[in-house]
């Protein structure tokens, strides 16, 4: 089973393209599968309705949210239509199983008073709180989230049009940015990048006092910091920003597909769980819907 499931990762990586971090989950949920038929000496080719249902029965019972369990059935069948594909079985034993239901929750939102407090925090006296600046107008400017966002390279960028191109796995999107996140962002990449990167072929948009690409936890670092210092009692990370940015814009009376294309969501159901928000008015897209365009 190990040398499939190398396999089958292979193929997400190099054929379907997904991002780094979705091929961790995958990797991550199709391990635990085979530790579990490991444990219980069961053969991945040979489970059926039954089997397969008892083991999302366990990850229940060892207290995994069905959330999680629902991503790892989604997983296990894409390794089974994966081994289909390669002709190692002939039916996929997930067939007729359906995913738990999962209660999308009420997304964690600033009131635009929060927003204004925390993005106030970062001060361009020197080049971090520059840098900081810039990217956190930019996170609440275009609602990308923070692997986006750290993977933007400088040609990434157009200030003169106002907009950031996003790049994930094979898709791209182009999401406009307000005139207080293109002076902030116009800022940094003039008075601080050049002086913080070491190396002149650095890409990276968002860089480190080392000069090299912001990582991920150093991204919610910067927030939590920032956070405090503004004395916002609300758990805030990245992707608070993300569902603030939604809201506000559908608040403000933005078309609900106009966020979604920004959001870079596949299915508006997803976009959807913003409505509980929605106030009547407006329907302009961006520059009379964005608290700080």
């Amino acid at each position: 089973m190990e040398k499939q499931i190398k396999q089958f990762l292979d193929f997400l990586q190099n054929e379907k393209r997904v991002s780094n971090n979705t091929l961790q989950s995958y990797s991550r949920d199709i391990h635990q599968f085979e530790n579990y038929l490991s444990e219980n000496k069961l053969n991945y080719v040979k489970m059926d309705f039954e089997k397969i249902n008892a083991y999302l029965k366990h990850l229940q019972d060892i207290g995994k949210k069905t959330s999680t369990v629902s991503r790892s059935l989604a997983s296990i069948r894409s390794f089974y239509q994966y081994l289909i594909r390669v002709k190692k079985i002939k039916r996929d034993p997930t067939e007729n199983i359906q995913s738990p239901k999962v209660e999308k929750r009420v997304p964690s939102v600033l009131t635009s008073e929060e927003v204004e407090k925390l993005l106030s925090q970062p001060k361009d006296v020197d080049l971090k709180g520059t840098r900081d600046k810039a990217m956190l107008e930019v996170a609440y400017a275009t609602g990308m989230r923070v692997t986006e966002i750290i993977s933007l390279n400088i040609e990434d960028v157009n200030l003169e049009e106002g907009f950031i191109n996003c790049k994930t796995a094979n898709k791209q999107r182009n999401i406009p940015m307000g005139s207080i996140s293109i002076a902030s962002l116009r800022e940094y990449m003039r008075d601080a990048r050049p002086i913080m990167i070491k190396d002149e072929n650095e890409k990276a948009l968002f860089v480190n006092v080392n000069g090299k690409r912001l990582t991920r936890q150093g991204f919610w670092k910067i927030v939590k910091f920032y956070k405090e210092q503004a004395h916002i009692e609300k758990d805030i990370t990245p992707h608070v920003l993300r569902h603030s940015f939604a809201t506000h814009l559908l608040q403000n009376g933005a078309d609900l597909r106009a966020i979604q294309t920004m959001l870079g969501h596949s299915d508006i159901s997803s976009t959807q769980v913003y409505m509980q928000f929605q106030d009547s008015g407006l329907k302009d897209i961006y520059k009379r819907t964005h608290p700080r365009a």
